[in-house]
């Protein structure tokens, strides 16, 4: 995906992008560029898009995401064929992720506390079809 703005105006409050945001714009990213797919089978290649650029922002590494793919096939062979394109995506997420967590610490709020609340509202989130 492209932006107006930097990881970086993410991270310092200049550009007003969250994680809603992200999961829209690579919603219209996996559909432009998988094609007319069948519904179900957009929201299984969204759910292992998201899930991979959630996974190597957070600072996990590739190989324990495919791992965790177990024995589906379909989702390893996607993971491994989007990989190398999603670098700018898993920087962008984690800005946004990390802007979160900032948020709440300059509030006030213990890190440890903010990143528990800033990981359910991920999950929260992440629970929730794309746009």
């Amino acid at each position: 995906m492209e932006w107006d703005f930097t990881p970086e105006d993410v991270i310092k409050g200049q550009a007003a992008y969250g994680l809603e945001n992200f999961r829209s714009d690579l919603a219209n990213e996996v559909r432009i560029n998988l094609g007319g797919t069948l519904d179900e089978e957009f929201h299984r290649n969204f759910a292992v898009i998201y899930d991979l650029c959630y996974w190597l922002a957070t600072g996990r590494d590739f190989e324990s995401f495919l791992a965790g793919l177990g024995e589906a096939p379909e989702a390893i062979r996607l993971a491994k064929s989007v990989r190398d394109y999603m670098d700018s995506n898993v920087e962008m997420l984690g800005a946004i992720l990390q802007r979160m967590i900032m948020e709440r610490v300059e509030s006030g709020m213990q890190l440890e506390q903010a990143l528990h609340e800033v990981a359910m509202q991920h999950g929260r989130l992440a629970g929730r079809e794309p746009c």
